[in-house]
């Protein structure tokens, strides 16, 4: 695969993960994993690992985030690892709150799939009650 087909093939992994997480599909945010594939969520995490304890992991995304919207940069590219920096925005539906996630993902690939993913982020309250 090219650079170019890597970064094109990488964007649409990263958008098929980021459309997943706006509609609260956790299953679908970890079919972009390969089944053995690695979730470290954030620095202080341990992995999560396997595609089914990936989905697991995001599972409280639909019971506590509304009208989520995740944007994302440019991909770099070097060989099968990407990175990008991204910004997820939702509602907290507990409180209220408006919130914003901003932070870099950093991501391995094997066979089309994410086999591993590291997260690097920062939680903010934007506005809200």
């Amino acid at each position: 695969m090219s650079g170019g087909e890597a970064r094109e093939h990488y964007a649409s992994l990263v958008g098929e993960f980021a459309r997943a997480w706006e509609r609260g599909l956790p299953g679908a945010m970890a079919e972009v994993f390969t089944v053995e594939g690695v979730l470290v969520p954030s620095p202080f995490d341990a992995p999560v690992m396997g595609r089914s304890a990936i989905a697991q992991y995001w599972r409280e995304v639909p019971l506590e985030q509304g009208d989520v919207s995740f944007r994302f940069g440019e991909i770099f590219v070097a060989g099968p690892w990407f990175s990008t920096e991204f910004k997820c925005a939702f509602r907290r539906l507990r409180t209220g709150d408006d919130m914003e996630i901003t932070g870099g993902m950093f991501c391995e690939t094997s066979g089309g799939k994410i086999s591993e993913m590291r997260m690097y982020w920062h939680r903010a309250r934007t506005g809200g009650r």
